[in-house]
């Protein structure tokens, strides 16, 4: 058997001297067959990882060979862009992608990973939840040699390739930019720390500040939770303070949108009272009042890069990569002061 190569039922029909049809009749506990033949098939299926495989028919008949993605949603455009890469550079290779959601729940994903490694997919793509802390069922993977890549929220980069964005430069240039014009007091509104995207995205505002020469005040660093409501808290909680800040950094687009509804609904002008930078590739920035200036990601070249990468391992490269896809800030109305001068 090769090695990277799923076990099959011909494997074990090959190995206990028995045909194929004995040995699935066997794995069934079927009447027809010795208790003794069925004790021993089950064994060494355990032992050889052999799981049933729904798709055998179709591949047979010439179908498309299947990736499996997991992603934490498919509602923001982040996502969704993402997915299009990924789906775009898997047809061009003759692939159909199975796409699962997470929503951001660890069980979640431990089962969809699961799943996608009982229909025998020849090779998964998935991007953490923000309650994952336990990687086990990833690592587990590669027991089975069933290729991996991880992509934005990554771990265990020393057995898998990823990709990713640089979120240390780009979260260094946003707050930068923000200092450059007037700027004093930036906030930090991030997810879970334990994250490793907002780890990367925190320590490039935390540079910025020291190289700077400003002082690092933990109060205007608010990390719990990538989400909507946390987020509209976390900005609350900044305003309430007896300094609040002068502007905001959020480390995604969820989060940004969240605290441009809350400065408004406090009659806070955005740039005027609080400059706001986020991170995002939505449209969306373009639309809202006034526009927002946000890092942005080429999210449809980061699917493309995770599925090339996938398809080359299934092909046989076993070298672990990382790969860093450059963002770009681009500047809009949230966050340029005109000719006003440098605040104090």
């Amino acid at each position: 058997m090769e090695a990277n190569k799923p076990v099959s039922l011909k494997d074990l029909a090959r190995i206990l001297g028995v045909s194929i049809p004995t040995v699935s009749r066997a794995l069934k506990d079927s009447p027809e067959i010795s208790r003794d033949l069925c004790e021993r098939a089950k064994q060494l299926a355990r032992q050889l990882n052999y799981r049933p495989n729904p798709f055998a028919m179709s591949l047979r008949n010439n179908a498309p060979r299947i990736i499996g993605v997991v992603v934490p949603d498919i509602v923001t455009h982040f996502f969704a862009s993402i997915l299009g890469g990924i789906e775009s550079m898997a047809v061009d290779n003759g692939y159909f992608v199975i796409i699962t959601t997470s929503h951001e729940q660890y069980e979640h994903e431990k089962r969809n990973i699961e799943n996608l490694v009982n229909m025998r997919v020849e090779g998964i793509i998935a991007c953490l939840s923000q309650e994952t802390t336990d990687y086990a069922h990833l690592a587990a993977l590669k027991e089975i040699n069933m290729p991996l890549i991880l992509f934005d929220r990554v771990c265990l980069t020393e057995q898998f390739s990823s990709v990713v964005s640089d979120g240390e430069h780009s979260a260094q240039v946003a707050t930068q930019h923000l200092l450059d014009n007037g700027c004093r007091r930036v906030a930090f509104i991030g997810g879970a720390n334990h994250l490793d995207i907002v780890r990367r995205r925190k320590h490039g505002y935390l540079e910025a500040l020291r190289e700077n020469r400003l002082p690092i005040l933990k109060e205007l660093v608010i990390c719990r939770k990538i989400d909507y409501e946390e987020g509209k808290r976390a900005t609350e909680e900044l305003l309430a303070l007896p300094s609040p800040p002068d502007a905001i950094l959020a480390m995604n687009d969820t989060l940004a949108f969240a605290a441009m509804e809350v400065i408004k609904s406090h009659g806070l002008r955005i740039p005027d009272d609080i400059a706001l930078v986020g991170y995002t590739d939505e449209q969306h920035a373009n639309y809202v009042e006034p526009k927002l200036t946000a890092v942005c990601h080429p999210t449809f070249q980061m699917g493309e890069a995770a599925c090339r990468l996938l398809i080359e391992q299934i092909r046989g490269d076993k070298q672990v990569r990382q790969v860093v896809i450059p963002a770009s800030l681009q500047v809009r109305e949230s966050s340029l002061f005109g000719t006003r001068s440098t605040r104090t």
